[in-house]
């Protein structure tokens, strides 16, 4: 991936707080990104994901219709750094996403109300 490519990616607000809040999680869907982002559009949050999966910069896990969206472990580390970096660095910038994730529940319980 070029540099140019990936920054694009990040220049959106929605596209680099769900970079941020998948990197910090570990893994989310599009019900609790939807939740996150205070986003009533479900095709314009999976329009946003799918422009950086297609990049290469995040991969999926299907369960049953639900897609589960993570880092994608075979970016350069240089990626991966920047990421990690950008959230250590930027946390006041996700921290209402991250109360609305945390205002619904703990991650199993969060997945078993939106997720199935």
């Amino acid at each position: 991936m070029k540099a140019t490519d990936f920054y694009k990616n990040m220049a959106d607000d929605i596209r680099l707080k769900s970079i941020l809040l998948i990197a910090n999680e570990g893994e989310l869907c599009v019900c609790e990104l939807m939740a996150a982002l205070d986003e009533s559009s479900q095709p314009k949050v999976s329009r946003h994901l799918a422009v950086l999966k297609s990049s290469g910069l995040l991969i999926t896990r299907k369960q049953k219709q639900w897609v589960f969206y993570n880092i994608n472990p075979d970016i350069p580390a240089w990626i991966h750094q920047v990421i990690a970096l950008t959230l250590a660095a930027n946390v006041d910038f996700i921290t209402p996403q991250q109360q609305a994730l945390r205002a619904m529940g703990d991650r199993p319980s969060r997945i078993a109300s939106c997720c199935e």
